[in-house]
């Protein structure tokens, strides 16, 4: 079969939403008519003066720099009238419905002062984001904002994923494990009690821009200290959110105020609500022993056959089931297949929104096997596994890079026994190495979700 052909049996392409996912898509209209929530969103300042002045004519005076404040920061609302009002008087009587449309689309965000624009870094990347509106035929209601995007995972196969898919669309959401024992997140965790924050911390990273503030912010909060003490191999971007958490009392809060600081291009969320231990059933030699803790899955010796969590029905975040349930396109992968990956499908509510949700689902396959933990594995094999953990869950599309093309075959026969189709694509770094190039990546991801692959 064609990569580029339609699903089997003729199943519709996923750039347009089938009937069968119809019922979910009107219940979720009214909401989706919403412009695009920041930071993704790059209009014009024009933009911005226009939707102000017919409440407020100064408005169209007003520095720029006051509305981005607003887009950046999720200021809504009353909030952002008492802003406004230093600004402009009149803007303390504005209709609040009209503050919130321009906080969430973004208006006038700085560095995209005219929409399409080829000056500035991001230049490019605004644009590919705004092309990743829905094809022609799916209504202009849905066309006016971009694809709503899940993205499921940890560690550096995320970083990868949210690379590319930030790029994409500005619509965008990490559901990050927490699980994680080792290093500085391990430290924190046994010390404070707290979620482990070092793969949230990536995730954030990921999400930063390509200008200044974000290239700067990403090395700050990934910077680890080196010394003789307690601080030695603690990230900054950890402590920064543990500290949040500790003030805010909210994990969810703390890792939006972080965001806001660093200019995340979308939001980052942790996929249950307590700390998560993985238990794997790893064999060697003909025996199975399990074995518990992150760091113990990936570097125990032998095969893990099968993982489960401890707490086995821990509380899921109730913000990352929403937003899957919400989603247009859930992403899996790459990344760390036991233990970054399929954790998510065994927090059981997230569970049952990855099988209820009306988006389209779709895989990344990596590159490689991952030492230790996916030693010897194919590339359907990694799929083969994904059934086992989660019976019954559709996936729409299987990504690989074509130098699996030796596989074809067979991966295309375990793409559709999920229930997808394979798409194969050099997503692949060209350097050799196995990890993914985001502007590869995400030009790809464009193409598969404007229903052009």
């Amino acid at each position: 079969m064609n990569e580029l052909d339609g699903e089997p049996g003729g199943r519709a392409h996923p750039g347009t939403p089938p009937g069968r996912r119809m019922a979910q898509v009107d219940r979720r209209e009214e909401d989706r008519d919403d412009p695009p929530s920041a930071p993704g969103g790059c209009q014009a300042k024009a933009d911005t003066r226009d939707l102000g002045s017919p409440v407020c004519p100064d408005l169209a005076e007003m520095d720029a720099e006051v509305v981005d404040s607003w887009a950046r920061s999720g200021v809504t609302g009353a909030g952002a009238r008492v802003l406004g009002s230093r600004a402009c008087p009149d803007l303390a009587e504005m209709d609040a419905e009209v503050v919130d449309s321009r906080a969430r689309s973004g208006a006038a965000r700085t560095g995209a002062r005219v929409a399409g624009s080829t000056a500035g870094a991001g230049a490019s990347d605004a644009a590919l984001r705004d092309a990743a509106a829905w094809p022609a035929g799916t209504g202009n209601a849905r066309r006016a904002r971009p694809v709503r995007v899940v993205a499921l995972g940890g560690g550096h196969g995320l970083h990868a994923s949210l690379s590319a898919l930030r790029r994409v669309t500005g619509e965008l959401t990490a559901v990050v494990t927490v699980a994680d024992d080792g290093g500085s997140s391990g430290r924190l965790r046994r010390e404070l009690g707290v979620l482990p924050p070092g793969d949230l911390r990536m995730a954030l990273a990921a999400l930063c821009g390509d200008d200044d503030w974000g290239e700067t912010w990403s090395r700050v909060v990934q910077h680890r200290f080196r010394s003789e003490g307690e601080l030695h191999g603690h990230a900054v971007g950890n402590l920064l959110i543990v500290a949040l958490w500790e003030l805010l009392d909210d994990p969810v809060a703390g890792l939006d105020w972080v965001g806001r600081l660093l200019g995340a291009h979308g939001r980052v969320l942790p996929m249950a609500s307590v700390p998560l231990d993985i238990e794997a059933e790893v064999e060697l030699d003909g025996k199975v022993t399990v074995v518990r803790g992150q760091v113990a899955c990936a570097l125990t010796p032998g095969s893990v056959q099968a993982i489960s969590l401890v707490p086995a029905d821990p509380p899921a975040c109730p913000e990352a089931v929403s937003a899957v349930r919400d989603a247009d396109w859930v992403v899996f992968g790459p990344g760390s297949w036991f233990t970054s990956v399929l954790p998510h499908l065994k927090v059981p509510e997230l569970a049952g929104a990855l099988h209820d949700t009306g988006g389209w689902r779709l895989v990344t396959l990596n590159l490689a096997p991952q030492p230790g933990e996916t030693d010897g594995f194919s590339a359907e094999k990694h799929l083969q596994v994904l059934r086992e953990h989660a019976p019954g869950l559709r996936i729409d599309v299987v990504l690989a890079d074509s130098r699996v093309a030796g596989e074809r075959d067979e991966l295309e026969k375990a793409a559709e026994a999920l229930g997808g189709r394979l798409v194969l694509a050099d997503v692949a770094a060209a350097d050799g190495s196995p990890r993914h190039d985001a502007r590869r990546l995400a030009s790809v991801l464009d193409e598969i979700f404007r229903g052009k692959r």
